[in-house]
């Protein structure tokens, strides 16, 4: 350190990013609005009330249970995975063969690679689902991991599935930075330490705004992201 550098500045300066974890729905692909979709088809065939422009912001990033205990308290556990299981066979019919990678996203993994920057997933989607887009699309095989509730996490807002991908990519948490599309994954981010970019596929950047989001991006071919890299 310089005699003349402020202490301050040094202190506070940011870890280097060493990697990167991304939410899957809405960030690695633009899908939300088929869930959106989805989610409205599942309560109009039950008679529930689905207000549309509210929807997202109050359940991305939550578990399904979480979201159909919300809209029927009365159900048992059972019925919460079946329910669940139902709103995700709609979606996969709508979406298959309708996929395609957010732009930008290859060559924005291709440079990662090549910097040696470790990646991972960190999804509330189920199996069937990741499977969906992660081998339906050949992405799989460029991640280190990829978490998800099913395999016994809680779910965003809690940070567990970010921090299990630090774990698994051996990685301080304060050296990851995670990419989502909504308020819920970017708190969970923020409550393992990681800052975040956000992703405005559904939703505006000044909604997606906290104090860990370095700034938020419309797709992955947005020229901050190589600097934010050191690249």
């Amino acid at each position: 350190m310089s005699a003349d550098t402020p202490f301050e500045t040094v202190l506070h300066a940011p870890a280097p990013v060493a990697g990167l974890i991304f939410d899957m729905d809405g960030t690695l692909v633009d899908n939300m609005h088929v869930h959106n979709d989805a989610w409205e088809v599942w309560h109009q065939r039950r008679g529930l009330p689905f207000d549309r422009a509210t929807f997202f912001q109050a359940t991305a990033g939550r578990a399904n249970r979480e979201v159909v205990r919300a809209a029927m308290p009365d159900a048992s556990e059972l019925e919460l995975d079946t329910l669940g299981l139902d709103k995700e066979t709609i979606y996969r019919e709508i979406y298959s063969g309708r996929m395609a990678p957010m732009p930008g996203l290859l060559d924005f993994i291709d440079l990662c690679l090549g910097a040696g920057r470790p990646m991972s997933v960190a999804t509330a989607a189920p199996p069937e689902n990741a499977a969906l887009v992660l081998d339906g699309l050949d992405l799989r095989r460029h991640f280190v991991t990829v978490v998800s509730p099913s395999m016994g996490y809680r779910g965003k807002p809690h940070p567990d599935l970010f921090l299990a991908a630090a774990e698994a990519m051996k990685l301080d948490p304060a050296h990851c930075i995670v990419f989502e599309d909504a308020p819920l994954g970017i708190e969970a981010a923020e409550r393992a330490g990681m800052r975040a970019v956000g992703v405005t596929t559904m939703l505006e950047a000044a909604i997606l705004d906290a104090s860990n989001v370095v700034f938020s991006v419309a797709d992955f071919t947005d020229p901050r992201l190589k600097p934010l890299l050191g690249l």
